[in-house]
């Protein structure tokens, strides 16, 4: 019965976003006319996690954190597993420090949540042009970096199937070493809730688990990329044990392994 009520669930969360988003989004660039910068982004963090509490209201998504204690106070490189729109968006409103996401620069003509976007101290590439793309990320990177700003970057590119593994490409870890700052890979079951090419969520929790920072000095990209992985992978057997057991079903009932986890609370 459960199931026959999702796609339905799932439509009104659909147009809960749609509804939301127009407003927000005229808000943003009016208010961008006059200032720029965190207040702006704070404005679209609002909306992010206006979509996060649909998702957990209308939807039943509800996240668990763990080690979130390990975040360090200064400029990271954040390297997450990227399952789902969902981490797109709650990342955000779960991080103390503003986000630089790097991103293709097609987004940005989404109407009215790409126009806000826009707004924002992020940085858009053009990935046609791949020297010209690295360029652009170590300059705007350090810049964003040296004020403040953590710069996130998904390693696999590209969203994963639960269960399923990308290809970790080493920009991040790249990024990281060139600028001197440290990386912190990111575990994250999205996928157990919002698998990626659907629009139907499921009930269930979420886990991201926050790795320990890696230092960068006397690195090298590859090989910090291989152990950004190892971690990764590891950890996502760990807290998603059915989606790598041959059995999984995708309904969300795999959140329990992760109980003997060390958690900064409950289900959100």
């Amino acid at each position: 019965m459960r199931a026959f009520f999702n796609p339905i669930r799932s439509v009104l969360f659909v147009l809960f976003m749609a509804v939301t988003v127009v407003p927000w989004a005229l808000a943003v660039l009016l208010v961008s006319i006059f200032v720029r910068g965190d207040t702006v982004y704070w404005m679209c963090v609002g909306w992010l996690r206006t979509s996060i509490w649909g998702a957990k209201v209308i939807c039943g998504v509800h996240a668990r954190l763990h080690g979130f204690e390990r975040l360090p106070d200064s400029p990271v490189v954040l390297l997450p597993k990227h399952q789902s729109t969902w981490e797109t968006f709650a990342f955000p409103g779960l991080m103390p420090h503003p986000l630089c996401y790097v991103f293709k620069r097609e987004l940005l003509y989404i109407p009215f949540f790409g126009w806000a976007m826009a707004r924002m101290d992020m940085i858009h590439i053009d990935r046609s042009k791949r020297a010209q793309a690295w360029n652009l990320v170590a300059e705007q990177g350090k810049r964003f970096m040296d004020k403040g700003h953590w710069v996130i970057m998904f390693p696999e590119g590209t969203r994963a199937a639960r269960g399923g593994r990308g290809t970790y490409k080493s920009g991040g870890t790249r990024l990281a070493i060139t600028t001197g700052r440290p990386v912190v890979p990111i575990a994250v079951t999205s996928a157990r809730c919002w698998p990626r090419k659907s629009f139907v969520l499921r009930p269930g929790v979420i886990d991201v688990s926050i790795g320990h920072p890696i230092p960068t000095t006397g690195r090298e990209p590859d090989e910090l990329m291989r152990e950004v992985e190892a971690w990764i992978e590891a950890e996502m057997h760990r807290l998603d044990p059915e989606a790598y057991s041959g059995t999984g079903t995708g309904t969300g009932t795999g959140a329990n392994a992760s109980a003997n986890a060390s958690t900064s609370g409950a289900p959100r």
